[in-house]
């Protein structure tokens, strides 16, 4: 579950988040959305939960939460491709298991499966691994087209013109509306704590919040008409912005429940 989880004051996460930006944290190592999403996590651990974490760490001597947030995506393959997303039926977020997610293979069974084994007695090597998974797994399920159709496979299929170029919606999610904002992964996390303190959610399990993600998609007005035009990016990236911050507050509630 997705628990509430004690927040530390606005200016001292804001504090670390910008010490992390002189201190060799900057530097992009995969995806934006996922290095910010990890770097506002590991601001709200409680101590308990980041002494453990620090533990795990140790396996790989100066590797970052940030650096391994984008593990999954480097390590990709087509066995494991399906664990970063769940498709829905058209008109419908209601999630099934034996419809939407056969056998476990997506994003809601695996992420449950690696948070089991984060919290149990597993080898550090194993919980190691499930850590890698459920940092990213966490970020990629706040974006609504990892929760998308299966008719356009989460935007994939929906193509469109953005800033002149040809893309698809699912990568304008991914990417193209983040860095359009202009700011390096610690800049930008610092900037959604101080923009969104406090706002911690209720508790909510990993298929609640697939289901969550999965009714943003389908509102009106998510697929543009064939080009993206300033109206849309207006709208649409204080949602980008919100989902980043919420996936961190989220994230960090489930590593707060596994390190303990």
């Amino acid at each position: 579950m997705l628990n509430r989880i004690r927040l530390l004051p606005c200016a001292a996460l804001a504090l670390w988040l910008a010490v992390a930006v002189h201190c060799g944290q900057a530097q992009a190592w995969g995806p934006l959305g996922h290095q910010t999403v990890a770097m506002a996590a590991r601001a709200q651990l409680t101590p308990e939960a980041l002494a453990r974490l620090q533990e795990l760490m140790a396996l790989e001597p100066g590797a970052t939460l940030a650096e391994i947030a984008t593990w999954a995506d480097e390590h990709r393959s087509p066995e494991t491709a399906p664990w970063h997303y769940v498709n829905f039926p058209a008109g419908d977020c209601n999630y099934r298991a034996a419809r939407d997610c056969p056998q476990g293979q997506c994003v809601v069974g695996v992420l449950d499966e690696q948070l089991r084994i984060l919290a149990s007695q597993a080898p550090p090597s194993e919980r190691l691994l499930a850590l890698k998974w459920v940092v990213h797994l966490v970020a990629d399920l706040h974006q609504p087209l990892h929760a998308g159709m299966l008719e356009d496979r989460g935007g994939n299929r929906y193509q469109l013109q953005f800033l002149m170029r040809w893309t698809n919606l699912h990568a304008l999610w991914d990417s193209g509306l983040v860095r359009h904002m202009g700011e390096d992964a610690p800049t930008l996390a610092a900037r959604l704590a101080r923009q969104f303190w406090p706002s911690a959610p209720g508790s909510l399990s990993v298929r609640a919040a697939a289901e969550e993600s999965c009714r943003m998609a389908r509102q009106p007005g998510f697929y543009p008409p064939g080009t993206v035009g300033q109206e849309y990016i207006s709208t649409y990236s204080p949602i980008v912005e919100q989902r980043l911050w919420l996936a961190s507050v989220r994230l960090a509630a489930l590593l707060n429940q596994a390190l303990r």
